[in-house]
C-alpha cells in the first residue's frame, strides 16, 4: 500500500464519492483523479493523482477483498474521460471474469443513461420515464453475459466510444417513442437491444473514414453504407430476434425507398426500425461531428420535418415531436 494510504482519514460526507469498480484500474495507469478507500464512516487517501496504479496496488486491492474504491464528485469528469479511453480494453479482457466486465459494462451504460436524462430530455420526460427506461437497460444489457455479447460490444466501445454512447442514445429515444404504442415489455427489451446494436457494424470501418472532418468520396460513402449489413452478420451470434436484428439491418431504409441497404418502402420498414431511424437521426444531429456542428432540438426537428420528411414515417416523427414540445423542449 503506498504511503498516501496513511494519511489520517476524515469523516466525509457519501455524495462527495462515487464507487468505482477495481477492474477499471489498469496496471501502470496515471489517472488524473484520486482514489479513496472506504473505513466505516470515513474515506482514506490510497493514491494520489497522477501517481502511478502498479501490480503492488492491484495485489494490495485483491488480497483485502476490496469491492470498490471511490472517486471525488469534483474529478468525475477525470474519470469518464478515463472510462471512455480504456472501457473496451477492459471489456475485452479475458482475465476478467465476465461477470465484472457485464456489471463494468452496465455501469458505464447507466452513466450515459443518466447524463441523457439529466441533460438533454426535459424535465417531463425524466419524471415519467426515467424508471422504465431504467427497467429495460437492466433487463437489455443482462445478454452481455454472453461471451459473444460482450466481444462484440468491446469491440464497438474499443473501436469509437462516441459510437457506443451515441447508440445509447437512440436506445433512449426509440424506447419513449415506442412505449407510446402499447408493445408489451418482452418486444420493448428487443426493440431495444437493436437500437442499442444499431451501428454494431461501424466497427468493421476504418476510423479515418468515420471521423473524416469533410464530405466522403463516393467510395467512402459506400464503405459506409455497408455498415447494415455488416452489423447484421456480427449479430448472428446473439440472442436477438428477428424485431432486433431488423433494427440492425434496416434503419437506413426510407418510407420513399431511397435507403439502404435494400430500398424498402412504406410499410415494408418495421415500424420499431422506424422509431429507431428518427432517434438515429435526431442524436446524430444534436451531436458534435468531425464534419458537423451540433444543432439545437429545434432546429433538428426542423430539419427532419422540411428536408428529410419524404423519408421518414411522419406519424411516429409526430409521436416524438408531441413528447418533446409536450415538455417545453422545442
Amino acid at each position: 500500500m503506498t504511503q498516501a494510504a496513511f494519511v489520517q482519514p476524515r469523516e466525509t460526507r457519501d455524495d462527495e464519492f462515487f464507487a468505482v469498480p477495481p477492474a477499471m484500474l489498469l496496471r501502470g495507469m496515471r489517472g488524473a483523479f484520486s482514489l479513496y478507500l472506504k473505513q466505516g464512516r470515513e474515506y482514506v487517501l490510497y493514491t494520489h493523482a497522477g501517481e502511478e496504479f502498479d501490480e503492488r496496488h492491484q495485489r494490495v486491492l485483491m488480497a483485502s477483498g476490496v469491492q470498490c474504491v471511490f472517486v471525488r464528485e469534483h474529478e468525475r469528469p477525470e474519470y469518464r474521460q478515463h472510462v471512455v479511453d480504456n472501457l473496451g480494453r477492459v471489456l475485452g479482457d479475458e482475465n476478467i471474469p465476465l461477470p465484472t466486465r457485464a456489471q463494468i459494462f452496465y455501469e458505464a451504460s447507466l452513466e450515459v443513461v443518466e447524463d441523457i436524462f439529466a441533460n438533454k430530455l426535459p424535465p417531463t420526460i425524466r419524471r415519467e420515464q426515467f424508471n422504465r427506461v431504467f427497467e429495460f437497460v437492466t433487463k437489455g444489457v443482462s445478454f452481455l453475459t454472453l461471451e459473444n455479447s460482450i466481444r462484440t460490444m468491446a469491440s464497438l466501445i474499443a473501436h469509437d466510444y462516441h459510437t457506443f454512447s451515441h447508440s445509447l442514445h437512440v436506445f433512449i429515444y426509440s424506447q419513449v417513442i415506442l412505449q407510446t404504442y402499447g408493445f408489451d415489455d418482452r418486444n420493448l427489451v428487443q426493440f431495444g437491444l437493436g437500437a442499442m446494436l444499431h451501428d454494431i457494424g461501424k466497427t468493421f470501418i476504418d476510423e479515418s473514414i468515420l471521423n473524416k472532418p469533410g464530405p466522403l468520396s463516393w467510395e467512402e460513402r459506400g464503405v459506409v453504407n455497408e455498415h447494415p449489413v455488416l452489423g447484421a452478420g456480427a449479430c448472428t451470434l446473439m440472442p436477438l430476434s428477428q424485431d432486433a436484428l431488423n433494427c440492425v439491418l434496416f434503419h437506413h431504409e426510407k418510407m420513399d425507398g431511397t435507403g439502404y441497404p435494400c430500398g424498402l418502402k412504406g410499410e415494408e420498414i418495421p415500424l420499431p426500425v422506424r422509431a429507431v431511424t428518427i432517434a438515429d437521426i435526431y442524436d446524430a444531429l444534436c451531436s458534435e461531428r468531425p464534419y458537423a456542428r451540433a444543432r439545437n432540438a429545434f432546429q433538428v426537428l426542423r430539419i427532419m420535418r422540411d428536408e428529410m420528411g419524404h423519408g421518414l414515417d411522419l406519424d411516429v416523427f409526430a409521436r416524438f415531436v408531441r413528447i418533446l414540445s409536450g415538455a417545453g423542449m422545442v
